[in-house]
């Protein structure tokens, strides 16, 4: 093995510049055995690096060869597999785990010892060693840990010793030999001779040593005693430095004392100025003026300076309230008191407060109450109001409470239910005062409303006598029902109401008579009445909504989420369907759902009355729904674009469902009043009523809706109601026995062609396009027959022409054909002279003006579009004569321009 481990090193390491320390023979376990060697080198440069070498035989078996190289570094444990027995088994774990079987365990365990060395000696990081004896894992000696770190041992031999016994050589050495070296010649050629030669040149070295050391012995005596003097002196110096040390210790007992004393002083201020801070906090936050005191107590709650100081102080004590005492606090019996003193305070002002506003609400709605009794000798009655037909203004009173704002927050903050007391307090004597004029304003509306249906001038009857104002609301009282309708018919002011609005309906056959909206009947002035009184209520309704959900806002300081009463708190009542356990308070998700809830109960009965006004508007005249959707939809887009989840938007929008159904409720009459016309037997047609109609109907609606926000209803309506026109005529065409259908369709589909040119109503285009279509078909039909052929035989005769010719008989020889020579041409040509053929034209004539109505005034179109055909069929036969009869010189008994004064000559007679 020895030689072996010189020829690794010679061969292999020390070309690389490393020192083989170990060595063992091994081969893999398990495996067909194929020896080599694992061999433990370190490099000969600093820093040193630590490597397991595999060295294998060539296959020829003349040299050796490096085959795989490990850092010892990357070495995580060494498995020996039995520390008690013997074992030539080991493990060494890398990256991943190799197996070996060593040629002897001696050589093993030698082989695991240097690797142990290496480690202890030149890593940081430890391997592990498994099942290896403890007595190969012994320590470096101490000599060998006590060598510097740039002065370290290497390991030169492959064993133990003398991994042990190796010192490397200083550069200073290296530096001498070298010297050496060069001085001997043969120091390389004969190394025995070159050691003996410096073997002598040593002993020489240590005998002069000793002479120089026998030599110096006195100057050593000497050195001894200045030595054992300067013992003494040592031994002098302790002494004094005990006795120092011993009268120090004294002092440094004093000066504890002294730092103990001073530590307890100043825990002591420490503790004193935190007792001052806490006393300071608990007079500063918690301690409340007398004149606060005296506010809360008996401050003056009508005064402005009152209301104030009220104010300032509820502030100051809701901030003593409020204050976040610090742990331990509550302890404190002065804290306690002055909790209760707070307490006390806070129900005292609560309860003043509370009991003043009640006062103040209830002397403000029977102030309004009376302000609206009869004989009342102020100007701003209600009565005067309503007679504006204009509803009272509440500003005074918003202003007035308006002042307690900041105590109402302050009582919302402290007392709860309290606030809520008063809310409801509020809304239940604000829903009486608004119920109440909300309905005298409603009836005054209603009467103004009934009296555009009237007669005044006593046109259809007697005139109309004026009436007191307590009449008319006995009239009014009719119109209110639980539903919120029209119910009562049995009112003097229905019947006056049906009574003036069919007495001004005429039984002309128009679209609008039959659906109670004759625009000619129907004085425009009283629509246009409707409209303002209509905008005048919604117009007084949305800033009374506004100002007062704008009050509820400010005064209830409803900024922020509340927990406020439910719905039974406002309404009085709990719906039956609602389980019992929800009868407790539950906090709403808004400032906006408590707003809302508390106008709906102070605004209640503002749908249902104008729910009964439009029920009201409608049955005086269905036309006034388009007015009242155009209004509606304008207060409802503006209160939204105010806020879309407000009340007034709310209602407004439920109310526009209304108004929207009632729309679609007149449309749906008068396509079914289409559906159900019939004509009369025994006089012509004409332009039919419901044509007219939809003329009238889109003449006011385009008035109406000019620039309105729901032009998108009025398009459907448009498109609905000329679609049913369109059937309806055609229908009415089909039955009528005295007039013929073309002339029904003619003239009707031909108004109607004028209407839509004339509105230019872009969502009826197509519509215009058709009845255009239709008008001119129906024409040309119109002529073709009623015109037929004036030349009855004369037609008769070239239509043989023309069939002979299509038989295959050419044109020129057509007249040797015996029922179409020249002479049978002439013969009829002659039964038709221009006399004749004016006789028939005049009694066509006639016979079209019997057909044809004067509103449409198509007799002339009618005519000339007759004479065309009739100069069209004269050129026909004359181009059949030139043709067919070439040569012969027959000709009509009347030219084109005969023809042409006859139908000028019989239009101007007629």
């Amino acid at each position: 093995m020895t030689a072996i481990k010189h020829a690794l090193q010679r061969d292999i390491f020390t070309p690389n510049d490393e020192r083989l320390l170990g060595i063992v023979n091994v081969c893999k376990a398990g495996k067909k055995k194929k020896n080599c060697f694992l061999c433990a080198t370190v490099t000969t440069e600093r820093p040193v690096q630590v490597k397991v070498v595999k060295v294998k035989k060539s296959d020829k078996g003349d040299f050796y060869k490096r085959q795989q190289t490990w850092e010892l570094r990357d070495l995580t444990e060494v498995d020996a597999k039995d520390a008690s027995k013997e074992n030539p088994e080991f493990d060494l774990h890398f990256e991943k785990v190799y197996r070996w079987v060593a040629s002897s365990t001696a050589e093993k365990n030698s082989f695991i010892s240097c690797i142990w060395k290496l480690n202890q000696r030149y890593l940081r990081k430890k391997v592990e060693f498994v099942n290896v004896s403890s007595q190969l894992l012994e320590e470096l000696p101490k000599a060998e840990e006590s060598v510097p770190s740039g002065e370290s041992q290497s390991v030169a031999g492959g064993d133990e010793d003398a991994l042990d016994e190796y010192q490397e050589l200083s550069t200073r050495e290296e530096q001498d030999i070298e010297s050496m070296m060069v001085t001997c010649e043969y120091a390389i050629s004969n190394a025995e001779a070159f050691a003996e030669k410096l073997f002598k040149e040593l002993q020489v070295l240590d005998g002069a040593n000793i002479q120089s050391i026998m030599a110096s012995e006195k100057q050593v005596n000497i050195l001894m005693q200045l030595l054992d003097e300067a013992l003494g002196e040592v031994d002098t110096i302790e002494g004094k430095l005990s006795s120092y040390e011993e009268m120090l210790q004294s002092v440094k007992e004093q000066m504890d004392q002294i730092s103990q004393s001073n530590r307890l002083i100043q825990i002591s201020n420490t503790n004193n100025g935190k007792l001052l801070d806490e006393i300071q906090f608990l007079v500063n936050y918690m301690d409340l003026s007398k004149g606060h005191i005296r506010a809360l107590q008996e401050g003056d709650l009508t005064s402005p300076k009152g209301i104030e100081a009220c104010i300032n102080a509820s502030e100051a004590l809701l901030q003593c309230m409020n204050v976040a005492l610090r742990p331990g606090h509550e302890k404190l019996m002065a804290v306690n008191q002055q909790q209760l003193l707070f307490a006390e305070l806070r129900d005292t002002f609560a309860r003043r407060l509370t009991n003043h506003l009640n006062n103040v609400f209830v002397h403000q709605f029977y102030r309004s109450s009376c302000l609206s009794l009869p004989g009342h000798d102020q100007s701003s009655t209600l009565s005067q109001h309503t007679a504006e037909l204009t509803l009272p203004k509440h500003s005074p009173l918003h202003r007035d409470l308006l002042r307690y704002a900041k105590l109402m927050e302050w009582l919302k903050n402290t007392h709860r239910e309290k606030y809520e007391g008063l809310s409801r307090t509020y809304v239940e004597y604000m829903s009486k005062l608004y119920e109440r004029e909300i309905k005298e304003f409603f009836e005054v509306a209603k009467i103004k409303m009934a009296g555009t249906s009237k007669d005044p001038k006593g046109k259809f009857g007697k005139p109309t006598l004026p009436r007191k104002e307590s009449a008319l609301k006995q009239e009014t009282e009719s119109l209110h029902g639980s539903s919120g309708k029209l119910t009562g018919s049995t009112s003097s002011l229905n019947k006056l109401t049906v009574q003036g609005s069919n007495s001004r309906r005429s039984q002309s056959s128009s679209l609008l008579d039959m659906g109670n909206m004759s625009a000619s009947d129907l004085d425009v002035a009283d629509r246009t009445k409707f409209d303002k009184i209509f905008e005048q209520v919604l117009s007084e309704l949305e800033p009374l909504c506004l100002a007062e959900q704008d009050f509820i806002s400010k005064f209830f300081k409803l900024q922020q989420h509340l927990t406020v009463p439910e719905a039974e708190d406002f309404d009085g009542s709990l719906p039956s369907k609602k389980p019992p356990q929800a009868e407790h308070k539950h906090s709403l998700s808004s400032e906006k759902d408590i707003v809302r809830l508390m106008m709906n109960k102070i605004f209640q009965s503002i749908e249902t009355e104008l729910n009964s006004l439009i029920a009201l508007g409608d049955k005086i005249d269905s036309f006034h729904s388009l007015y009242m959707l155009v209004k509606m939809s304008h207060h409802v887009w503006t209160a939204e674009n105010v806020d879309p989840a407000s009340y007034l938007s709310t209602t407004l929008g439920n109310v526009l469902v209304t108004v929207k159904r009632n729309f679609d409720k007149c449309i749906s009459n008068q396509i079914r009043q289409m559906e159900e016309f019939k004509i009369s037997k025994k006089s012509k047609v004409g332009i039919l009523p419901f044509v007219t109609g939809f003329e009238e109907f889109a003449e006011l609606a385009e008035t109406i809706f000019r620039n309105a926000e729901r032009r998108g209803d009025l398009d459907k309506a448009y498109v609905k109601l000329i679609r049913a026109v369109f059937m309806n005529v055609e229908k009415v065409a089909n039955e009528s026995q005295k007039t013929p259908r073309d002339v029904v369709m003619m003239e009707n589909f031909h108004h109607i062609f004028s209407t839509l040119s004339r509105l230019k109503i872009s969502c009826l285009d197509a519509e215009r396009r058709e009845a255009k279509h239709k008008y001119t078909d129906h024409l040309q039909s119109y002529v073709i027959n009623s015109l037929g052929q004036p030349l009855e035989k004369l037609n008769h005769f070239f239509e043989g022409v023309e069939a002979r010719v299509a038989q295959g008989v050419r044109e020129e020889e057509v007249s040797y054909q015996l029922a179409f020579n020249k002479q049978e041409l002439r013969k009829v040509i002659k039964e038709y002279p221009g006399k004749e053929v004016k006789k028939g034209l005049d009694n066509l004539y006639k016979k079209v003006d019997k057909h044809l109505c004067e509103e449409e005034s198509l007799l002339q179109v009618v005519w000339h579009s007759m004479q065309d055909e009739f100069i069209r069929q004269y050129k026909h036969f004359e181009d059949l004569i030139g043709r067919c009869y070439p040569g012969s010189g027959i000709t009509m008994e009347f030219t084109i321009q005969d023809m042409l004064e006859y139908f000028s000559s019989i239009a101007q007679s007629h």
